[in-house]
């Protein structure tokens, strides 16, 4: 009889064998897997692969707030290669080529998923993937990869997922992508494709998800009736239309907002009983809505908003029992919100929405009736003569309207010129004279009286109307800011901490503390006071990053509201400069010391007090994160920092580093080489690029490439870049009106008059 020793050996023994062995990884592969994390830069999420690492075995994976990787084996060779980093990495050195890359992917010959997201890839898009010849999932999104998609990836017939979203992608869709016979989703959101769809993607048997949205194509989408597996399809964000598309009734989603569809909503709609999600906002559809769309088996999200729908609802319209978000507002709709809609028959998580229509509502939101019949006949909802009679008078008033609106807009373009002649020959005709008087009375040499240029009579205090400062006692501030408590701490930089605080009197302010070093004499301190004191600018006191490289969608600022914030930055660097006596330069200038206030004006947070640079001496001095300039040159150290706002401003993308900026300003060169205007499209934060004037955005690009010039010299005056911001801010004020009356005062455009009004506002 065995022992219960020997039987424990032989259970062991079993055990072990019938566990699965772990395949070594080919040297060959292991070898490019190493060189893949060298070419990345040695990213965190990479940092543990070593030659002897077990890749097959699962030891190459990671996950942490800093990213993701993961290798999956098939016996001794990689299939699936996924490396994913933080959304907004920037991207990678300026030596990586992603050329290089793809050719050493190119050794993994059974690689049938390459996830590669959010990591900092930057370049054209390699032709050299088709080599990847079994790859059947492609997903690069989040990455600065730009150009068109190349033929070369044509040839990757077994390809069946596609995801190309958040990179600076342009040219027109290829028609050779609707010939992949595989393909099932396309996903190229948030790009800068142009043109038409192609008529191939309409025969495309295996697709299921098709997603174009944020993008600048046009016209017509193809026929999708015959697409019997699509569930998605989400074009959100271009300029599509104006016909509706035709699509086989078991789609899920179709988001279509943000276009510029017209006519009615086809009948078929209703009879769509596998519909989740149904978005036709912000386009230019009319006639009547059709309420049985509430009532869909399926329906969770219907969102018809910023249209000229018309009809009369009726309280006893049934609602579907999975409806969970309903917008019907700014619309021409009559009657009562269905009592399905409206508390307390709707369910508690139910979101409707269903202001500025002309519904049986009290709380005050709603037109009066007479405006809706009034736009029901002036889209067209009459009989034929009275119709006909109507669209004619209605382009002839559209046609004289037009011509006054070109001839104001001519005069209005000459003057501007000629004032701005005028001003520029009275710039260069201003002298001196004054220059040797002040210096003998202030002290101050004439050179440096000459550097601060002239000072404007509207920025001294009286002319602001700002009252005169008074001094605050340790206590009181303590007392704002509950003892400089942490929780009341806004930021910190090697010049101190900044709080938030409330004064006695609820007055809502912002507490700076100085590091002020021991070699500090009292009267130097006193000194500076006054100077301190006369800081007081309407552009001068937090963040813009967060309302544009780290915005939220819906949150960021729009192209007229970023060309206000430029303008205040710029009025506030002039001030500095020229505003007192001496002027202050050499700011350090950063996009996070950028603060808006309720309004959207723009306010520099941090700059450079005499005191805190005689203090810094020591340490380097202010405004060297991204280059250092001579003395001689120093007022250009703030405009080469504005010159990195303004890039990240523009291109959306977070900068953190000065080979950022030197990968920025190549694509910048690039975008503004010719008169390619879909270049600068491309470049340009997806965010606006649709909602801005090619002319504004190519002034606005072109100044801030002159503020980065590398030799200070090179680089523009204060005022030279405050003429042009204006001069872009104008431009796109003239095209927002040309858009506005073009589309007839449509709901999207309304956004754009209430930021003309603001920057109006911010300029005075």
């Amino acid at each position: 009889m065995a022992r219960p020793g020997h039987l424990m050996l032989i259970f062991f023994s079993v055990f072990l064998a019938l566990l699965p062995e772990t395949t070594q990884l080919q040297p060959s592969q292991v070898w490019t897997l190493i060189k893949i994390q060298q070419l990345l830069n040695d990213p965190p999420m990479l940092s543990h692969w070593r030659q002897s690492t077990d890749f097959c075995g699962g030891a190459g994976g990671f996950m942490g707030p800093t990213g993701s990787a993961a290798v999956l084996c098939y016996g001794d060779t990689v299939t699936q290669l996924h490396i994913a980093g933080a959304a907004g990495s920037p991207p990678l050195p300026r030596n990586f080529s992603v050329g290089a890359l793809v050719t050493t992917l190119s050794r993994l010959p059974d690689l049938k998923v390459l996830a590669l997201s959010s990591i900092g890839l930057w370049g054209p898009l390699p032709g050299k993937l088709g080599r990847l010849a079994a790859l059947e999932i492609v997903n690069v999104s989040g990455n600065f990869l730009y150009g068109d998609i190349p033929r070369g990836m044509s040839r990757l017939v077994g390809l069946q997922t596609l995801v190309l979203d958040d990179n600076l992608l342009g040219g027109e869709l290829p028609a050779w992508i609707g010939t992949l016979p595989s393909l099932a989703v396309l996903s190229l959101r948030n790009n800068t494709f142009q043109g038409a769809v192609p008529e191939s993607i309409g025969s495309m048997p295996s697709l299921r998800s098709l997603v174009l949205a944020s993008n600048n194509l046009s016209g017509n989408l193809p026929d999708m009736s015959r697409l019997t597996n699509l569930q998605v399809i989400d074009v959100g964000g271009n300029s599509l239309g104006p016909a509706f598309p035709k699509l086989g009734r078991k789609v899920v989603t179709v988001v279509l907002s943000r276009n510029r569809f017209g006519g009615g909503l086809p009948e078929a709609l209703g009879s769509f009983y596998l519909l989740e999600r149904l978005d036709v906002s912000w386009n230019r559809f009319v006639g009547p809505f059709t309420p049985a769309l509430l009532s869909l088996p399926a329906i969770r999200y219907l969102s018809i908003a910023g249209n000229r729908f018309t009809g009369t609802l009726s309280d006893k319209t049934p609602c579907g029992d999975n409806l969970q978000f309903v917008d019907l507002s700014l619309n021409r709709l009559m009657g009562s919100v269905p009592t399905c809609l409206r508390s307390p028959d709707r369910k508690p998580d139910m979101v409707v929405l269903a202001s500025t229509n002309c519904l049986d509502d009290s709380d005050g939101s709603q037109r009066p009736p007479p405006f809706c019949q009034n736009q029901a006949l002036a889209v067209g909802i009459v009989p034929g003569k009275e119709k006909k009679n109507i669209a004619r008078q209605a382009g002839v008033v559209a046609g004289i309207v037009m011509a006054v609106l070109v001839a104001v807009s001519v005069v209005g373009f000459i003057v501007f010129l000629r004032v701005r002649k005028a001003a520029m020959k009275g710039s260069k005709a201003r002298t001196l004279a004054t220059s040797e008087e002040e210096s003998s009375s202030t002290g101050y040499p004439s050179k440096l009286l000459a550097d601060a240029r002239y000072i404007s009579q509207t920025v001294k205090l009286g002319a602001l109307g700002i009252p005169s400062y008074r001094s605050f006692s340790l206590v009181e501030l303590e007392a704002a800011t509950n003892n400089f408590e942490n929780s009341y701490l806004l930021g910190q930089d090697s010049l101190g901490e900044m709080y938030r605080g409330r004064l006695g009197n609820g007055t809502p302010v912002t507490i700076r503390t100085l590091k002020i070093k021991r070699s500090q004499t009292t009267q130097s301190l006193n000194r500076h006071i006054d100077t301190i004191s006369r800081l007081r600018h309407q552009n001068l006191n937090g963040n813009l990053r967060s309302r544009i490289s780290q915005g939220t969608e819906g949150c960021k600022l729009t192209w007229s509201q970023r060309i206000s914030a430029a303008i205040g930055i710029a009025k506030g660097i002039q001030f500095l400069h020229g505003g007192i006596i001496p002027g202050i330069v050499g700011n350090d200038l950063r996009i996070t010391n950028i603060l808006l206030d309720q309004n959207h004006v723009a306010k520099i947070g941090s700059y450079n007090i005499p005191i805190l640079a005689e203090a810094m001496k020591s340490e380097g001095g202010a405004g060297k994160k991204f280059q250092t300039d001579s003395p001689m040159y120093s007022d250009k150290t703030d405009i080469f920092d504005f010159g990195v706002i303004l890039l990240e401003v523009v291109s959306g993308k977070t900068i953190t580093s000065m080979y950022e900026v030197d990968i920025l300003k190549e694509l910048l060169a690039w975008a503004i080489a010719d008169e390619d205007r879909v270049r600068r499209r491309s470049f340009a934060d997806p965010t606006v690029s649709k909602g801005c004037s090619d002319e504004s955005l190519r002034t606005v690009m072109e100044i801030c490439q002159r503020c980065l010039a590398k030799e200070p010299a090179q680089r523009p005056s204060v005022e030279d870049v405050l003429w042009n911001l204006q001069f872009a801010a104008q431009v796109q004020d003239d095209w927002e009106v040309e858009a506005w009356s073009s589309s007839g005062g449509s709901p999207v455009s309304s956004s754009s008059r209430v930021t003309r009004s603001s920057r109006l506002n911010l300029s005075r």
